[in-house]
């Protein structure tokens, strides 16, 4: 199929362009949309009581018909996360290899309303055909096992997407990146690559992921009569299988904490992507049958998260771990950006039970710097360069190295969430864009915190509330009770009766005023109930509670 005149192959990324986290992007031709990727991201400082950050896909939602599938690259939840919240509205199939499929159906078990979502198992090197495209997986090396890059063949000409990938010769489990394919792409001509650029800011080469499993080596040797505690990311399987080989040399038997590391295990021993030598892993409850320094336990908490099994033990809330002098804690993996504050938190915690807590060296980055994404680009050639995955800095540096490689300025887009390009054999341009952003998850709800919402948070959480309570009699709009000032966050009220009692006196002045003057509007009583404490306050305080005034009628 030859394109004409008007048809063009429009990339529309819906995430992961302004942040690390919540990747997905859409690609459309004519009547047919793919979606490479459906990830979330965490909620920042600012978004109080926020659970988790998705994608709007309202865009997807517009053109259901037009969607072919999910496409998945790998199972971390930044790619697959939102998926139990999309497919309620976007039910397509979804695509992914075999470790990919089997951690996305361990998830969507846990939303039973998702049961007749299609899920297939792709190998390497196999295509898929959806509606006017074809998406190939090829092999590379991410931190999870069965991580892929896709060539997307379109009617216009090639699109490889890479994924979070880093080239390692040497890979715990499964053979190094197929750089082959690409190579044999590259030769045939590919017309645009989106590339990660999560470590595009470092220079140099990734090491391989054993380096980690000899500094393991060493710690294990260090440490012959202390417990050991290893906090890494849930979905770093390599990681954890080589926390156990080393254990099993040591003669440790190994306890798995935390329940996102528990369900991935399972996933990855079910599935043989783990090897673990009979009678090594032991279960929480048998941890007191033996010594603590022939035992090792693997848990979650590496990124400082508040209620995950490490800050559990740091904070003393755990209720089967306890910290004691001497036990040696690695952290395993580094803090990702904007945790840093909570990462050295838990070290200060721990340290302070006596805990000797090793950070250095013992992790390695899951994503490509500078040197591989340079030749990845070599090899492939691309007519177009779409740097993708990472904040404006990471793209930005991307964007410079590709500039670098001889790829002209204007060939380079860097893209906001939204923005529409098209494109065909001869040109490229942003054309448009479609509605795009993020939906905010708080416990079962979703999207029903906007910003308004949180907007009330911060304001109750920098400055608390003041509810003013009268009830006036009906027709006669008389005062007959109150008003009643309650107080919560704002002043300790026992401290306070003097300033609690002006306040209130301001108040019976306002409502004496307004009915003075015939304002019998409720709306227009409460704005002025509201503004005159208000003011009063902030003379008073140098404070901006947020006031309620509630008026009953009798």
């Amino acid at each position: 199929m030859k394109s004409g005149a008007n048809h063009k192959l429009r990339i529309i990324p819906l995430g992961g362009l302004e942040s690390i986290g919540m990747n997905i992007t859409a690609l459309e031709y004519d009547d047919s949309i793919i979606v490479i990727d459906c990830g979330l991201s965490f909620p920042g400082d600012d978004m109080l009581g926020i659970d988790l950050v998705i994608p709007d896909v309202t865009y997807l939602k517009e053109n259901i018909e037009k969607v072919k599938g999910f496409f998945i690259t790998h199972g971390h939840e930044d790619h697959i996360g939102a998926l139990p919240y999309i497919l309620r509205d976007v039910n397509v199939p979804v695509y992914g290899t075999k470790l990919t499929i089997g951690i996305i159906e361990s998830k969507l078990k846990e939303h039973p309303n998702l049961k007749a979502v299609k899920k297939k198992v792709v190998k390497y090197g196999q295509s898929i055909n959806a509606g006017c495209f074809r998406v190939e997986f090829i092999r590379t090396n991410h931190s999870i096992a069965d991580a892929a890059a896709f060539a997307v063949f379109t009617p216009v000409g090639t699109v490889i997407h890479t994924g979070d990938f880093k080239i390692d010769y040497t890979p715990v489990y499964g053979d190094a990146v197929d750089l082959q394919r690409f190579a044999e792409l590259g030769k045939k001509g590919v017309l645009a690559l989106l590339c990660e650029s999560t470590n595009a800011i470092r220079e140099g080469f990734t090491m391989s992921e054993r380096t980690v499993g000899r500094t393991f080596d060493n710690l294990f040797a260090e440490n012959v009569n202390h417990r050991i505690i290893v906090a890494t990311f849930a979905s770093n399987v390599d990681r954890v299988q080589q926390i156990i080989n080393t254990a099993y040399k040591y003669g440790r038997k190994v306890v798995v904490e935390g329940r996102s590391m528990v369900n991935i295990i399972n996933t990855a021993m079910e599935l043989d992507y783990l090897d673990i030598p009979e009678g090594t892993l032991i279960d929480l409850d048998s941890l007191k049958n033996y010594p603590e320094e022939k035992t090792v336990l693997i848990t979650t908490g590496s990124q400082g998260e508040s209620m995950a099994a490490l800050s559990r033990m740091a904070a003393g809330i755990h209720r089967k771990v306890t910290i004691k002098p001497g036990d040696a804690i690695i952290l395993s993996s580094s803090p990702i950006p904007g945790n840093e504050k909570a990462v050295a938190k838990i070290i200060n915690e721990l340290s302070m039970k006596g805990a000797h807590v090793i950070y250095q060296d013992t992790h390695v980055s899951g994503h490509a710097c500078q040197e591989e994404i340079k030749l990845m680009y070599s090899l492939i050639h691309p007519k177009y360069s779409i740097p993708i995955h990472g904040e404006f800095r990471h793209r930005q540096a991307q964007s410079n190295l590709v500039q670098s490689l001889g790829i002209p300025k204007d060939h380079i887009f860097m893209m906001n969430a939204g923005d529409v390009l098209e494109m065909n054999e001869d040109e490229a341009a942003v054309t448009g864009k479609v509605h795009a952003g993020s939906v905010l998850v708080d416990g079962l709800g979703v999207g029903d915190v906007g910003n308004i919402v949180l907007r009330d948070r911060q304001s109750l959480s920098q400055n608390g509330i003041i509810i003013v309570v009268l009830s006036l009699e009906k027709h006669t709009n008389q005062l007959l009770a109150g008003p009643d000032i309650v107080s919560r966050g704002f002043v300790y009220v026992r401290e306070s009766e003097d300033l609690m009692e002006e306040a209130r006196q301001v108040v019976c002045s306002a409502v004496d005023e307004c009915l003075r003057r015939n304002i019998t509007d409720w709306v227009r009583l409460k704005t002025v109930i509201r503004d005159n404490l208000s003011d009063y306050l902030w003379k008073k305080m140098k404070r901006n509670p947020m006031i309620l005034p509630i008026i009953m009628e009798v």
